[in-house]
């Protein structure tokens, strides 16, 4: 089991899963997010079970409080979560552009500079395990959102051909949608985001699935049969049917 673990996006969702997950295997836990009193209210709940966490308090758009982070990573971990992340309408023409563009710097160059950060100390020991969290979105064509996590796949792919030879294996994790307060940030109350149930996971279900496919090295993690037989599906069909059955949901 992995010693230490570094989750971003840790003040909730998926993240918070993580933390929660990795510290009940016995890693100490270092939880990165902008909520300084979510991120306190998980770490008491994790010590009260017996874990052990630190609090990072930082906003990884911001260049200095990502270095924080990064200089952490240096220091040394043996797994990272690169799990924060949100999203924006799909409606690219109406958005702002800078609204565009810091979305893209926070799932594709903070994934990367927090990446570069953790790596070298892994290699250095020839153990580690990276885990970027994409999207299922990623793999089909669905507006800048999946573009970003696009990205995300490909690198990781990339990096786990390069680096798992050398002990330090890369994962990308693709999800569909997931009950977590991902979708009430974009402003869609429970129940109003036009998903059929059978479509929703779980964090619990997503986390466990993907840390396993992490444990076995595999570059990509889609934590659900459901999803693994949407993309496969997907894939023998034309852009604009697929582009049209994605937009049905945010």
């Amino acid at each position: 089991m992995t010693r230490t673990a570094l989750v971003t996006g840790a003040s909730s969702g998926i993240g918070a899963e993580y933390a929660r997950q990795l510290s009940a295997r016995g890693a100490d836990v270092v939880l990165v997010a902008r909520d300084e009193r979510a991120l306190t209210t998980l770490a008491a709940e994790i010590e009260e079970r017996g874990g052990r966490a630190e609090v990072l308090v930082a906003d990884l758009l911001d260049p200095d409080q990502r270095r924080r982070v990064e200089e952490r990573l240096e220091r040394g971990v043996d797994l990272l979560v690169n799990s924060a992340g949100y999203g924006l309408s799909l409606g690219f023409a109406a958005s702002d552009a800078e609204d565009e563009a810091r979305h893209l710097e926070l799932h594709v160059e903070v994934t990367m500079r927090l990446t570069r950060a953790a790596l070298p100390g892994m290699l250095a020991r020839g153990r580690g395990r990276i885990l970027n969290i994409a999207s299922v979105a990623g793999l089909i064509p669905r507006g800048t959102y999946g573009a970003a996590k696009a990205w995300v796949v490909s690198f990781s792919r990339w990096a786990n051909a390069v680096y798992a030879p050398k002990g330090v294996t890369v994962t990308a994790v693709c999800p569909g949608f997931v009950h977590t307060n991902f979708h009430e940030r974009l402003g869609l109350p429970p129940g109003q985001e036009g998903v059929a149930p059978w479509m929703w996971l779980t964090a619990p279900q997503v986390v466990r699935a993907s840390l396993r496919d992490a444990a076995h090295g595999r570059p990509v993690s889609i934590p659900s049969l459901r999803y693994k037989v949407l993309v496969a599906v997907s894939r023998l069909l034309p852009d604009r049917l697929v582009v049209a059955a994605a937009s049905r949901g945010r």
